[in-house]
């Protein structure tokens, strides 16, 4: 069979020179020693991609044949495992390689002493995933018994669920690689684990050699082209240590976070960002392929987003690298466990400090997440000082070792020690979503209703006890609602051009990129196709400029209803404006044959006084948009007239 998922699995800690992709068919067991059925690697055991469909297996057994490439016999041979969920134990011709606990991050082996004298050998995995997932991360795959979560949790992803390779290395060789760029965005410091002599080279911008090395240097670049979405520029960084080579690249670009906004560069950035929980019909957790995993982003990017929040998922490298290419900035999250115990904590810290040391190279992470919606606390983070400390105390791993990025605590509610302060509220009534918006956005009341079952409404709050939230930056972390497709399109307008209302937020995650199960409140389907959202344009709702109108629409089809006995009405507008240089241009309308038009003078990062247009009093679709200076359309929305 052609090998699936053919591409290197690593590109930011790259020897991919030499190395032997061990995906495809292999020897599967359900039960001990009785290897009745083969599975492709790397798809999970419930899925189709993987030929098996097993479901609620807790244990199962991999099988395959080993051959080290001749002209490796005189280095190691190391075995990698991008990630299998959940504990690993690895032999090698019958021998212990290795064992791995937790299944989200990397793991390797030197199986050099366990191959045969040519070089070959049988290797055999054992996976243990547990069907009770609760008090080990795992994020939106479902456990039994159930998460408190378990409503918006899908399918398991059981088992080798990322590429397993083999590749070789000299004995002393690289372990760590971390690059950063310099505050001035004039270099890059690289801190490296390895032998000496080091060399370093940024080609065809400058080569640094070191007889001995320090554990961190500043490579200056001369005439630096910083990394955007606009420009997402990147420098390959080549590292030579010993005999050791590794290739890696890096952006220079600076995150900072004061003022109430979030800044790139220097240049205020409103987050507009799109909920991604990282699943694919066939594979579960593993896509079909790189271009599926390119692809994903391109289709957050067409729909106007400028942010992907990968929710509480450590994504394959393959991701965050197109991330990188394509200028997509990501919120990054690990995985959430169930339940609050000492070793579910444990594991949650263990996965988090994993999560920046292995993404940490990549420019396109601009915020880190630690935990969601007190999800693995029992959700009572305000009467738990236990749990506050938990939250607290994963804030505080990502800043020790990562400094350079804003900081997300617990995303959506009570707070406890955080860069960004955001919320999570869901409303079907777009008046009280306007309300409820307006006063956790403008006032220093920060409750708001949540509701946790069909029957049951809890009293949430931005802040934990003790904490103070009025001097952060403030966005939206989650937001969505309707049940179609067309009342999600509705929705998506009325609920965004609220959002946008408002200078101070900083920005919003919308729920989300696409349908997964049964969860159908996607911008696009499952499988990726758009969905008719009753007229609703992504890309219009989401981009720098939006159009605004002052009502308080009733219903999909129904957003403005005429009052009877009179002959006009009158439809304020205002303009969200995020560019970096004033919109200067002109708002027009049109409804049947009827048309008008106003000019438009509006600031940076601020919203406009209405602009009062007076259409006649017919049904149909209104029309509106906006054009700058040289007749180019930057906004476009639309209000439907019945009476």
């Amino acid at each position: 069979m052609k090998t699936p998922r053919p591409e290197y699995p690593r590109p930011h800690f790259d020897r991919s020179e030499r190395w032997v992709n061990l995906n495809g068919e292999w020897d599967f067991a359900r039960e001990a020693d009785h290897y009745a059925e083969t599975i492709v690697v790397p798809f999970p055991w419930e899925h189709p991609d993987s030929g098996v469909v097993a479901h609620w297996l807790p244990t199962a057994w991999y099988r395959r044949q080993l051959q080290r490439p001749d002209d490796w016999a005189g280095e190691r041979t190391i075995l990698h495992f991008g990630a299998v969920h959940h504990h690993a134990t690895v032999w090698v011709n019958g021998a212990l390689a290795v064992e791995h606990d937790g299944g989200y991050l990397p793991f390797e082996a030197d199986i050099t002493d366990l191959l045969d004298a040519r070089g070959s050998g049988e290797l055999v995995v054992r996976v243990e995933a547990p069907t009770d997932k609760r008090f080990i991360p795992h994020g939106k795959q479902r456990s039994m018994p159930a998460d408190d979560y378990d409503g918006c949790a899908f399918t398991p992803s059981s088992g080798i669920w990322q590429t397993v390779w083999l590749e070789p290395r000299p004995a002393a060789y690289i372990s760590q690689l971390e690059l950063r760029p310099t505050e001035a965005l004039d270099g890059i410091e690289v801190t490296l684990t390895g032998p000496s002599p080091v060399r370093i080279e940024i080609p065809g911008v400058v080569v640094q050699e070191y007889g001995e090395w320090p554990g961190t240097v500043t490579v200056p670049i001369a005439e630096p082209r910083l990394w955007s979405p606009d420009d997402p520029h990147l420098y390959e960084v080549v590292v030579t240590a010993g005999e050791d080579v590794v290739r890696s690249y890096t952006g220079l670009r600076k995150v900072e976070w004061h003022g109430g906004a979030l800044m790139l560069n220097g240049v205020p950035t409103y987050v507009r960002g799109v909920l991604d929980q990282g699943f694919w019909p066939t594979g579960g957790h593993t896509a079909p392929s790189d271009e599926a995993l390119q692809r994903d982003l391109e289709l957050a990017r067409v729909a106007g987003f400028n942010l992907v929040r990968k929710h509480i998922k450590l994504e394959d490298p393959r991701w965050l690298y197109w991330a990188d290419r394509l200028g997509v900035l990501v919120w990054a999250e690990p995985p959430s466990t169930g339940r609050f115990t000492v070793e579910a904590v444990t594991a949650f810290e263990d996965v988090t400090a994993g999560m920046v040391s292995r993404d940490g190279n990549h420019p396109s992470i601009v915020i880190w997440g630690a935990y969601n919606e007190e999800w693995g606390l029992d959700w009572d983070v305000p009467g738990d000082p236990a749990k506050q400390d938990a939250v607290r105390r994963a804030y505080r791993i990502i800043r020790d070792a990562d400094p350079t990025r804003p900081i997300v605590d617990n995303s959506g509610w009570a707070h406890v020690e955080t860069d960004l302060v955001d919320w999570h509220y869901y409303d079907e009534n777009v008046g009280s979503w306007a309300a409820i918006v307006d006063r956790l956005i403008n006032t220093g009341d920060g409750r708001f209703p949540v509701r946790l079952g069909p029957e049951f409404v809890a009293e949430k709050a931005i802040a934990a006890p003790g904490f103070d939230a009025t001097d952060k930056p403030q966005l939206n972390g989650e937001y969505g609602g309707g049940s179609t497709s067309v009342e999600r399109g509705w929705h998506l307008r009325w609920q965004t051009q609220e959002l946008r209302r408002h200078p101070r937020n900083a920005g919003y995650i919308y729920t989300e990129l696409y349908d997964i199960e049964h969860e159908t409140v996607g911008v696009y389907s499952y499988d990726r196709r758009t969905k008719d959202l009753g007229g609703a344009v992504p890309s219009d709702v989401h981009a720098d400029s939006v159009l605004i109108v002052d009502l308080t629409p009733e219903a999909p089809g129904r957003d403005l209803v005429l009052p009877s006995a009179t002959d006009a009405v009158t439809v304020p507008v205002r303009v969200s404006h995020h560019g970096q240089n004033p919109l200067l241009g002109t708002l027009h309308w049109s409804l049947g044959e009827a048309s008008g038009s106003a000019p438009i003078d509006a600031k940076p990062f601020a919203v406009t006084d209405p602009i009062e247009l007076t259409p006649p009093s017919t049904t149909g679709r209104l029309l509106l948009w906006a054009t700058d200076a040289a007749d180019v359309v930057v906004a476009r929305t639309f209000i439907d007239v019945v009476d």
